[in-house]
């Protein structure tokens, strides 16, 4: 039996995913030319990936002579938010809370990056009450 990835998208493709991101547009080649800076890639693997993430809709394209540019199909948020979703559902049961705590408790996290999370508690704590509701219908 075959097991279903929680975010439907594997190692690599979130990699190169993060590079055309990154780039804000890219061939094969300078996607490869990045990760060679850390590991051996073949151009044909790339060039896969690439056509993958465009088929599933997280990427698109346009020719350039003989050459594919890829561009981000969707705002990086909205792709980060909507993957975080589908692991919070499947993992967390829905819970945001139980998603947080267990990433709080379970990181070492630096003064810096507790300080942040503090500051993005207050700030939702600053919120209006009244769009606090809207958003839960």
């Amino acid at each position: 039996m075959q097991r279903k990835s929680l975010t439907h998208l594997g190692e690599t493709e979130m990699e190169v995913l993060h590079h055309v991101w990154d780039l804000g547009e890219a061939t094969v080649a300078d996607v490869r030319e990045r990760i060679l800076e850390d590991r051996d890639v073949a151009y044909t693997t790339v060039m896969t990936v690439l056509k993958t993430l465009a088929e599933k809709d997280y990427l698109d394209y346009h020719k350039e002579g003989r050459s594919y540019v890829y561009q981000p199909a969707e705002d990086p948020d909205a792709v980060q938010h909507s993957l975080l979703r589908r692991l919070m559902d499947k993992v967390f049961q829905g819970s945001p809370s139980a998603l947080v705590q267990t990433l709080v408790r379970r990181e070492d996290l630096s003064d810096d990056e507790r300080e942040e999370i503090k500051a993005l508690i207050d700030a939702l704590d600053e919120k209006d009450p009244e769009t606090d509701d809207a958003d839960d219908s």
